[in-house]
């Protein structure tokens, strides 16, 4: 057996599940001398915003028990040096190339949409309302539901294209799912989720906080069992695919939320330890597909036994 490993998200049909999450790839030219960028099931691109920023001071990356804390604050060249300088190489990628967007205002969002929507190589856009790592936009946009589907609906009114739109939720939320709710009900065509929980760290020496900013977001195996009910949860919410993010190192952890309703999932930490933890979760997806009898990937939520 062949199975299917293709999975559509919008119009968009991207080859196989496993995806690169943003801020953990960069723009896939780090990664190209380590493994083949082109085989991902999509890159998810390091966050564009309208003007350059440096991030956050340091420290801003923390190793935790299970996970990291970052603080990073969406460093990045800024729109205009994205389109001059990233993007080129992005175009001659044969893997989907889904922009992230983040901002500190709605017209933030609305300004990178408005220049990418001229460009060329580019598959779709994931909307950053939930980064826990700037004071302003990000954490406020993902936590207020009717915030997030007024900005939905925005960026849905500016879309020419027809790219698909895929909001990246938080998980620092009373109810994910309302939330995800909302960006569906704004135009969303799929969410993602989670992006990083809300944690901290004390150096209990120096009597300091280990990150220069306090908080920061916590990721990698720590926060699976988070996300995995956050896409359980929202998956029952919606009727738009599901991304799921969190702590996937293997197959069997991107197997836990496919069962549980992703459409799709995003390495992202395991990034940083391996390089090649895509394709090998890739592969795993595809023998335990075989082994179960799965012809597509569609089929995987349906042999959950709840």
């Amino acid at each position: 057996m062949n199975p299917d490993l293709s999975v559509r998200i919008g119009n968009l049909v991207l080859p196989n599940p496993v995806g690169v999450a943003s801020g953990t790839f960069g723009y896939g030219s780090e990664y190209e001398s380590l493994m083949d960028v082109d085989a991902l099931g999509a890159l998810y691109t390091k966050a564009v915003t309208p003007e350059p920023r440096p991030g956050n001071e340091v420290p801003r990356i923390v190793e935790t028990p299970s996970g990291m804390l970052n603080s990073i604050g969406l460093a990045n060249p800024g729109l205009d040096a994205f389109v001059r300088d990233k993007l080129p190489e992005l175009r001659s990628r044969r893997c989907p190339v889904i922009v992230n967007v983040a901002g500190a205002s709605e017209d933030d969002y609305l300004r990178v949409l408005e220049r990418l929507e001229d460009e060329s190589g580019i598959a779709g856009y994931e909307i950053n309302v939930s980064c826990p790592n700037v004071s302003h936009g990000g954490l406020a946009f993902g936590t207020d539901p009717a915030l997030v589907e007024r900005l939905t609906a925005r960026l849905r009114g500016t879309l020419r294209s027809g790219r698909p739109l895929i909001v990246k939720l938080s998980p620092n939320v009373t109810d994910i799912a309302e939330v995800a709710r909302t960006a569906q009900a704004g135009g969303a065509d799929a969410v993602s989720c989670v992006n990083t929980l809300v944690g901290m760290a004390v150096d209990v020496e120096r009597l300091r906080p280990r990150l220069a900013r306090i908080t920061g977001g916590l990721s990698g195996p720590a926060i699976r069992p988070v996300g995995v009910a956050c896409v359980w949860r929202v998956s029952r919410a919606v009727t738009i695919p599901v991304i799921g993010i969190g702590g996937i190192l293997e197959a069997r952890d991107a197997l836990e939320y496919l069962l549980a309703g992703a459409s799709a999932v995003q390495v992202g930490t395991g990034n940083f330890l391996d390089p090649g933890t895509a394709a090998r979760v890739l592969a795993g997806i595809r023998d335990w597909m075989v082994r179960h009898g799965a012809a597509r990937v569609p089929d995987i939520p349906g042999l959950l036994r709840a």
